[in-house]
C-alpha cells in the first residue's frame, strides 16, 4: 500500500509540475512581428484581391484575427516604425525626442565639448535618440525574453531598441560596406532578410528556442527595388497588367514566400504552435493592375497618387493580423478601428508583462481578439509632415492633419490651404471630395485635430 501511495503521490506531483510548466509556458508565447514595407492594403488575397498571390499571408489571416481597418500614424516608414516599437505616435515621439535633446545639452558631457563636437552631436542626435525610449523588447526582457532585430531599422543599432541581438549594427558615413547610403540608414545588413536569406533568423531561433523570444521581422519588401526573381514575375505576365504592376505584385509575392519559409521552419522545429504572429505594414501604396508608373520615378518609388507620401486613406490603412494556433479563434474578422500604437500594448498583454500600459499611448486589443469586448477607438487622428513633390522623391515638408472614423476620412493640409472629406463607406479610394456638402462633419474633425495637436 505504501508503495502504491508513493507511486500515486509521485504521479500527481509530476502531473502538476508538467501542467504548471505548461501553463507558465502558455503565458510566454514566442512573438514574431512581421512588418510589410510599402505593402498597400488592397494587394492581399485575404483583403479581397483576385490578382495578387499571397497564399502564406492568406493562411496566417485565416487562422487568426484579422483587423481590416488598421492604421499607421504616418505616410512614410521611419516615423511609423518608431511608433510601432515605442507605442508612441510620431507627434508625441518628436516632442519627447526634442525635449530630451534639450535636457541632455545641460549635462556635463555636452558642456565639455568644443563647438564643432557640439554641432556634430546635435546633427546626429536623431539617429541615436531611440536608445533613450522604452520599447517592446525592453519591456519583454522583464519576462525573460530574448529578442532579435532584422530587416528595416532606421535607429542606427539594434541595441538602441533594446534587442538582445540583431543585424543592424551602426554605420560610418564614409564607410558604407558596399551599400548605398539609403540601405545603410534603413537597416544595413538587416535589409538582406527576405531578399537574400532568412538564415540569421533561423540561427537566432536555434540558439534561443529554450526560452521565449521576440523577433522584429521586417523585410524590405515589397519595397523598391522591384527585382523579384523571375518565378514571381511570371505569375503576372501575359495578362495585360502594366509593367509597374507586374514588378510590384511580384515583390508582394516574394515577401509572401519569405514569410512562408519562416513559418515552415517554425513548424519543422515544433515551435509554430507556441508562436504569436502579428502582421502590420509601415505605410500604404497604390498600384492597380493597369496603372503604369514604369517611366515615372515619383510614382514608381511611392505608388500612385493615393499611396506613400500622400494624404489619402490608402496611405495610412493596413490590415493587422494576430494569429496564434489554438489560442486565437480562426476566421475571426473585425472592422474595429485599431492603431499601430495599440500593437505594442497588445503584445505585452499577451506576454503578461506587468504594467504594459506604461509603454506608449496604445490600448491592448487582447480582449477584443478574445471577443470579450469591442474596440474602444471611434476615431484615429494623425499628423503628416511630408507630402509628394515632383522635384524631390523624399517629399517636401508640410503641416498636415488627417482623421478617420468608421464612415469618414478627413484631411487638412494647412501649408497648402487644402481640405477634403471622403465617405469611406461608399468611396474607399477617396475619389470624390464632398466636403462642401458636409461641413458639419468636417468641423467635427477640425475640432478633434485642434484639441489634440493645435491647442
Amino acid at each position: 500500500m505504501f508503495h502504491f501511495n508513493q507511486r500515486l503521490f509521485l504521479f500527481i506531483l509530476v502531473f502538476f509540475i508538467i501542467n504548471g510548466c505548461s501553463k507558465k509556458h502558455e503565458q510566454k508565447p514566442n512573438i514574431i512581428l512581421i512588418i510589410g514595407d510599402d505593402h498597400g492594403y488592397p494587394y492581399f488575397g485575404f483583403m479581397g484581391s483576385k490578382i495578387v498571390s499571397t497564399p502564406n499571408m492568406d493562411e496566417l489571416a485565416k487562422n487568426g484575427a484579422l483587423f481590416t481597418n488598421g492604421y499607421v500614424p504616418d505616410n512614410h516608414c521611419r516615423p511609423a516604425l518608431q511608433s510601432l516599437i515605442t507605442g508612441i505616435d510620431p507627434y508625441e515621439y518628436k516632442k519627447q525626442r526634442d525635449s530630451l535633446k534639450e535636457s541632455l545639452k545641460k549635462d556635463q558631457f555636452y558642456l565639455n565639448m568644443n563647438i564643432a563636437s557640439k554641432k556634430e552631436w546635435e546633427n546626429n542626435f536623431n539617429y541615436h535618440a531611440m536608445k533613450y525610449f522604452n520599447t517592446i523588447p525592453k519591456e519583454l526582457k522583464k519576462k525573460g525574453y530574448t529578442s532579435f532585430q532584422t530587416g528595416k531599422w532606421w535607429e542606427y543599432h539594434f541595441e538602441y531598441g533594446g534587442f538582445t541581438d540583431g543585424m543592424t549594427k551602426g554605420w560610418v558615413r564614409e564607410k558604407r560596406n558596399g551599400r548605398n547610403w539609403f540601405q545603410q540608414f534603413m537597416g544595413g545588413e538587416g535589409t538582406d532578410i527576405g531578399r537574400v536569406t532568412n538564415e540569421p533568423v533561423y540561427k537566432f531561433i536555434e540558439q534561443n528556442k529554450s526560452k521565449p523570444f521576440f523577433i522584429w521581422y521586417a523585410p524590405q519588401l515589397p519595397h523598391y527595388p522591384f527585382d523579384a526573381p523571375n518565378k514571381y514575375r511570371t505569375i503576372y505576365q501575359n495578362k495585360g497588367y502594366s509593367k509597374s504592376a507586374i514588378e510590384y505584385y511580384a515583390n508582394c509575392t516574394w515577401f509572401d514566400e519569405s514569410v512562408g519559409e519562416l513559418i515552415s521552419y517554425l513548424k519543422k522545429k515544433n515551435i509554430f504552435n507556441n508562436t504569436l504572429f502579428i502582421y502590420v505594414n509601415d505605410n500604404g501604396w497604390e498600384q492597380e493592375p493597369y496603372q503604369e508608373f514604369i517611366n515615372d520615378p515619383m510614382r514608381s518609388h511611392n505608388g500612385g497618387d493615393k499611396g506613400k507620401l500622400s494624404i489619402f486613406d490608402q496611405s495610412f490603412r493596413t490590415p493587422i493580423i494576430f494569429s496564434w494556433k489554438n489560442k486565437i479563434d480562426k476566421n475571426t474578422q473585425f472592422d474595429d478601428l485599431i492603431h499601430t500604437i495599440d500593437i505594442s500594448a497588445t503584445i505585452l498583454d499577451f506576454a503578461s508583462v506587468a504594467n504594459s500600459s506604461k509603454l506608449g499611448q496604445g490600448k491592448s486589443y487582447k480582449n477584443v481578439i478574445k471577443k470579450l469586448e469591442e474596440g474602444s477607438r471611434n476615431i484615429i487622428l494623425g499628423n503628416s509632415n511630408k507630402i509628394r513633390d515632383e522635384n524631390d522623391h523624399m517629399g517636401r515638408d508640410v503641416n498636415a492633419y488627417w482623421g478617420r472614423n468608421k464612415k469618414w476620412f478627413f484631411k487638412s493640409n494647412i501649408t497648402d490651404g487644402f481640405e477634403a472629406l471622403y465617405d469611406i463607406s461608399k468611396d474607399p479610394y477617396c475619389d470624390m471630395n464632398i466636403i462642401e456638402n458636409h461641413d458639419d462633419i468636417a468641423t467635427l474633425f477640425r475640432n478633434k485635430i485642434r484639441g489634440k495637436y493645435l491647442d
